[in-house]
């Protein structure tokens, strides 16, 4: 079975787009599908998920992947790997910096599907955030407002220990 990876985003203003175009440039075949698109059939068609979606207003998930999240947690992901990826701003929201991309954890994390591409918090400037478990983040953190310098090289770093998971 070829293993086929879905790049499924949700963003409001552009940068979680920009950041997942990025991504699917860097994953040599990969399919970029907005989040409003990511039906349970096409869903299906994918070995792989990479789920990126921003963190809104005090840690809430972009507005289109609340809606994608309720039909994502009836599908069966068993045998499915999934890696989250998320924007946040670590200076205006230090206590909620990346919680969308935290919250897409919480729900999915019994659902049977692996996870892959955690991420080390320390090189961070925040307070909290529901996406840190262990010192680590679940998937990638990017801050585009603080810190877009660095989201080329955290990409094809994050990239490259992901590569041989999926």
């Amino acid at each position: 079975m070829t293993r086929t990876t879905a790049i499924i985003f949700g963003s409001s203003l552009g940068n979680t787009r920009f950041v997942a175009e990025k991504l699917h440039k860097l994953l040599t075949g990969s399919v970029l599908l907005p989040v409003h698109e990511a039906t349970p059939e096409r869903i299906g068609q994918f070995s792989n998920l990479i789920l990126g979606t921003s963190t809104w207003g005090v840690g809430m998930l972009q507005d289109e992947f609340e809606t994608f999240v309720e039909m994502l947690v009836k599908q069966d992901l068993n045998g499915k790997t999934i890696a989250l990826f998320g924007l946040g701003d670590q200076h205006n929201y230090p206590d909620t910096f990346c919680d969308g991309m935290g919250k897409l954890f919480d729900l999915l994390q019994d659902k049977g599907a692996q996870f892959v591409g955690h991420w080390p918090a320390d090189d961070y400037d925040f307070a909290t955030s529901r996406a840190v478990r262990d010192e680590m983040f679940v998937g990638l953190a990017l801050d585009e407002d603080n810190e877009p310098d660095l989201t080329d090289f955290r990409l094809r770093k994050w990239v490259e220990s992901i590569e041989v998971s999926l």
